[in-house]
């Protein structure tokens, strides 16, 4: 059985570490899997298959320079003596991370760093910011780079147009989706209960760089002032919570907005759902989009990921990134709903996902 490695930052709440979860629990029945994090946290780490080893690499963070630099490279000599080149295929999960992404390129020469977002767009158009960021986590040193969607390959090919004909492979790859634990999740029960009122369902980090929760709030301010009756639940936390808050009590929407916090089991709150909406300015492949699928709840959409080739006309709208035109578009579902066009086949899905990772590792 073939060895393979996957390193992440930690298994906190969150859609990276979600996918995470579902992808190295599919896996485990054909490979034997260590999972490499700098923190060994979170709550999904029961959710883990127990055969999957968890090991951390933390490096040092001391004030004292001299110190930390001591430690961190005795951290990396102890970690190449004992895994170097040990794993048939290597995988950094977390973008972001430089322990993670050293541990990958350490632990096989078959390696892999997974994108998880459209990085063009996550630095504005700045395309040497970006550069920078991909230097960093020395993406030049993997043998391939995975992205999660087309539009983030073809954002990491505008940066990196040279990739293109160079030996570095570059592919798109979805997350996995374990509909059967979404389904079974569904049913727990929560608090709040299904209502006889349009219910708008937002799940996400409250982070108003990437996710723009602002333009869900303006609009829905708009909606208020015609006269509509509606309901928006927002599941998660984040750095802008408290300004979010502070917007929906200044606009008077205490009683259309509910503030529903971190939730490990969001599953039953799309049951009590009309709509998943999402106002995010930019996404790798939202995770979300996939729950809503297999749960068979319509998606609005802003323009991100490959929402227009996913989603528009068969699942959902997409819609502009501003918030009249996300008013308009909630009036309109508050006045027709929208009739789900195609059947989400997940089993088909995953297996093209299991394809595409297998020719990976083998």
């Amino acid at each position: 059985m073939k060895k393979i490695l996957f390193s992440a930052y930690s298994l906190e709440i969150g859609g990276i570490e979600t996918a995470l979860v579902t992808l190295l629990n599919s896996l485990i029945n054909k490979y034997n899997i260590t999972l490499v994090l700098e923190k060994k946290k979170g709550d999904f780490l029961k959710d883990i298959d127990k055969r999957i080893e968890i090991i951390t690499y933390t490096p040092s963070t001391n004030k004292n320079t001299v110190l930390r630099k001591t430690l961190n490279v005795c951290k990396r000599m102890f970690f190449s003596l004992r895994y170097k080149n040990k794993y048939d295929f290597a995988v950094s999960f977390a973008t972001y991370s430089r322990p993670g992404s050293f541990v990958a390129r350490t632990a096989s020469r078959n390696n892999a760093l997974w994108v998880h977002s459209d990085y063009l767009a996550t630095y504005q158009g700045n395309i040497e910011e970006a550069k920078r960021f991909f230097q960093s986590v020395n993406y030049n040193k993997f043998k391939t780079i995975v992205c999660i969607s087309e539009r983030a390959k073809e954002s990491f090919l505008t940066i990196f147009p040279e990739l293109k004909k160079e030996s570095i492979q570059i592919i798109a790859i979805n997350n996995m989706i374990d509909a059967n634990a979404i389904l079974k999740k569904a049913k727990e029960p929560i608090p709040l209960k299904k209502q006889e009122i349009t219910t708008f369902l937002h799940v996400g980090r409250h982070d108003e760089f990437s996710k723009k929760l602002t333009r869900l709030i303006e609009a829905a301010k708009i909606l208020k002032e015609d006269g509509e009756r509606f309901k928006i639940l927002l599941i998660g936390e984040g750095p802008n919570t408290s300004e979010y808050q502070n917007l929906v009590k200044n606009y008077g929407l205490a009683d259309n907005i509910l503030f529903c916090g971190m939730q490990k089991n969001p599953y039953p709150y799309f049951k009590i759902a009309d709509a998943l909406i999402l106002t995010s300015e930019f996404e790798g492949f939202p995770v979300v989009f996939n729950e809503a699928r297999v749960l068979n709840l319509p998606i609005i959409t802003t323009d991100v990921s490959d929402s227009k080739k996913e989603i528009e006309g068969k699942y959902g709208i997409v819609v502009e990134k501003d918030p009249y035109s996300i008013y308009r578009v909630m009036k309109q579902f508050i006045k027709d709903g929208y009739q789900i066009k195609k059947k989400f086949d997940v089993k088909e899905f995953n297996k093209n996902i299991e394809n595409q990772i297998e020719k990976l590792i083998n």
